[in-house]
């Protein structure tokens, strides 16, 4: 969950660091086994978007060409920490991913986990993925997502979406991420809906896939 670097509160940028870092082993008993099959099998350059402190850097194999981007300052301490425990061979990029600095086709594999939820532009964010991957090339994400329309989680998703949002700098308790992924454009989208045990009851809904440019 991050903010551009411009706009990061020190307060709220360094308590969501916090609350990241503190909940990590939550997260990796809960989606482990999903980010070990996922991350673990890719190779060559890849892009990690919104890397935040690092929580997925335990699963990549040796060898990846990792281009980390997170704008958030406040997260770049236990990110370039994780990286040197994990001996990644990490390029980090303190910019927002709105627009990635790659050629067309030139991106072997992308991550992207608890982030479209936060980004301003999320299809464009999702455009600029496809554009950069190379045929073929793999696009792994995990991301809370809308309560089903009428439900009453969802109207609690609603109504305190503004505090939410203020507190953790832009994340959308309710968008319908999954919808924007299917209308995407890939050749392929595989996607996974399950309850999170680990998460705040008004983003347990969760999605967990690939798509495949």
């Amino acid at each position: 969950m991050s903010a551009d670097a411009t706009h990061a509160n020190p307060i709220r940028g360094r308590f969501n660091s916090w609350l990241l870092a503190k909940f990590e082993d939550d997260f990796h008993e809960e989606v482990g086994p999903r980010k070990a099959e996922h991350i673990g099998a890719l190779d060559g350059t890849v892009v990690e978007i919104g890397a935040g402190n690092g929580v997925n850097f335990r699963y990549y194999p040796p060898g990846v060409k990792l281009v980390a981007y997170e704008p958030n300052p406040y997260m770049h301490e236990r990110l370039l920490e994780s990286a040197r425990k994990h001996g990644l061979d990490l390029e980090l990029r303190a910019i927002s991913a709105e627009r990635l600095d790659f050629d067309d086709g030139t991106v072997d594999a992308a991550v992207c986990t608890l982030v479209l939820c936060t980004v301003p532009d999320p299809e464009q964010l999702v455009r600029e993925v496809r554009r950069v991957l190379k045929p073929g090339g793999r696009f792994f994400f995990i991301e809370h997502v809308a309560a089903e329309s009428g439900s009453l989680l969802r109207r609690m998703q609603n109504l305190f979406h503004r505090p939410w949002h203020y507190v953790f700098e832009g994340c959308h308790t309710n968008r319908e991420t999954d919808h924007l992924l299917h209308a995407a454009g890939f050749s392929h989208v595989e996607i996974e809906s399950f309850t999170s045990e680990k998460m705040p009851p008004l983003v347990v809904p969760q999605i967990a896939g690939i798509a495949i440019k």
